[in-house]
């Protein structure tokens, strides 16, 4: 079972939730930019919630399914068709074979994730399927897909394939349930994420602590998969210093000379010198995702326990969801 891509997109590469384990050696993790929303995408059609995805940015592909499938899309809103009718997000949706899965460009947010009944079914490339560009490793060549790919799927699990014969027996192409990813949990207000004091916070002037969360920043037009810059009010050591690399996350907050922050996403380098203010809250790395240059952000301090039970308590509504969809299969 494949895709053929007839039209590639803007930037569209298989993701998983990354390649762990080799940091040590200077390989990124990776993986998709919003692993959740992947991991609900997957989880919607039955897959593991590794499997690969599809991650789409700004402008999506179009694909042809040479066999029947069964997809699910996460994420941005695209304008998303199945044989030329209009499809509908965060819900298993039926295609039959010959039929093209078109998205055009993005109307909201940035990126989407496409799952598959069966996972993307590339190699594995120390530990990982994704795609990672600048190693030129995993995906189909470690490069982002072209016109021409065929892009394997793997063989659908037994929920999977219930889910596609129900559909089929009720003559339907999506059911009417759906799971939206940022309904798992609860969010800050629009437009800010929130954010715990970084290793170097007591570093940086009371001034500079205070501006971080009082103030809002814009998404410059220097944003990939390994960062974002922002512009907005300076923020500034107490004095001048030289740092000594240390180890970097996804998430982490660092400033430059400049005092202009820098969020690093799922593509940032292992270590960095700049000084690190404050890392965004896993559970709202999700949000980074979805931001396109111009876009505003602001930050919101909470404590690392507070941090630690909003993802508990997503993770808790993630589970319900999954058991409730494998009783509906079982």
């Amino acid at each position: 079972m494949s895709l053929q891509v007839l039209k590639p997109g803007l930037l569209t590469t298989v993701q998983d939730q990354g390649r762990w384990g080799s940091q040590r050696h200077g390989v990124v993790v990776g993986g998709a930019v919003d692993g959740f929303a992947a991991r609900v995408a997957n989880m919607i059609v039955g897959n593991d919630e590794h499997c690969a995805v599809l991650e789409l940015a700004l402008v999506g592909p179009e694909l042809r399914a040479l066999d029947n499938a069964l997809v699910a899309v996460c994420g941005a809103d695209f304008d998303f068709r199945v044989g030329g009718k209009t499809a509908q997000r965060n819900r298993p949706v039926l295609v039959q074979a010959g039929e093209v899965l078109s998205f055009g460009q993005v109307r909201q947010g940035a990126r989407a994730w496409l799952a598959v009944a069966g996972g993307i079914d590339v190699p594995v490339v120390l530990g990982s399927r994704s795609t990672y560009a600048r190693g030129r490793m995993g995906g189909i060549e470690g490069r982002p897909l072209i016109a021409g790919d065929a892009v394997p799927v793997g063989a659908p699990s037994a929920c999977a394939v219930r889910m596609r014969q129900s559909l089929q027996a009720a003559g339907e192409v999506s059911p009417h349930w759906s799971v939206r990813p940022e309904t798992l949990g609860s969010g800050p207000e629009p437009g800010r994420v929130r954010a715990v004091p970084g290793p170097e916070w007591e570093l940086f002037t009371l001034e500079a602590r205070q501006r971080l969360f009082r103030e809002t920043y814009a998404v410059t037009k220097d944003v990939d998969r390994m960062g974002m810059r922002l512009a907005g009010l300076p923020l500034e050591l107490a004095e001048p210093r030289d740092e000594i690399s240390s180890a970097v996350n996804v998430g982490v907050v660092q400033v430059p000379a400049s005092g202009q922050p820098i969020v690093l996403l799922v593509g940032r380098q292992t270590v960095g010198g700049y000084p690190r203010i404050a890392e965004v809250a896993t559970v709202d790395l999700g949000r980074l995702a979805q931001l396109k240059p111009g876009d505003p952000l602001g930050f919101e301090e909470v404590s690392v326990a507070q941090a630690h039970a909003e993802l508990v308590a997503r993770e808790h509504d993630f589970g319900r969801v999954k058991d409730g969809i494998g009783r509906l299969f079982a």
